[in-house]
């Protein structure tokens, strides 16, 4: 009997032993995953950053302009450049739409006066 109480108690140490060793594998698995997690957060942590920086350099109103001057030969606009549209029907035998703000005005206030009367 007491044999017997010796061999189950030595089946129960061993068995719990490969069970501590099989936890604690499975532990270092999860640790070592976890830093390779972490290392991946930093690396993308420093990549935001740079691509911030990048941003906050490219979107800079005086780069987007030098840029449209340099590499799209953009002019800004000036008000001799400037054709200003009337909006509404055409009179028959009407002058065609003047390119200076005044006469334009002028214009648009007039074909809006002549729809409120119709």
């Amino acid at each position: 009997m007491n044999g017997r109480l010796n061999l189950v108690v030595t089946v129960l140490l061993v068995l719990c032993a490969l069970s501590q060793v099989n936890a604690q594998y499975h532990a270092r698995s999860l640790f070592i995953a976890l830093e390779r997690a972490q290392a991946a957060a930093r690396q993308l942590d420093i990549e935001w950053a740079q691509l911030q920086l990048d941003q906050s350099t490219l979107g800079k109103h005086a780069r987007i302009e030098a840029s449209a001057r340099h590499e799209l030969h953009m002019l800004p606009v000036t008000a001799a450049r400037t054709q200003y549209l009337v909006a509404g029907p055409a009179a028959a035998g009407a002058p065609a739409a003047s390119t200076t703000p005044a006469a334009s005005t002028a214009a648009a206030t007039a074909a809006t006066a002549a729809g409120e009367a119709r």
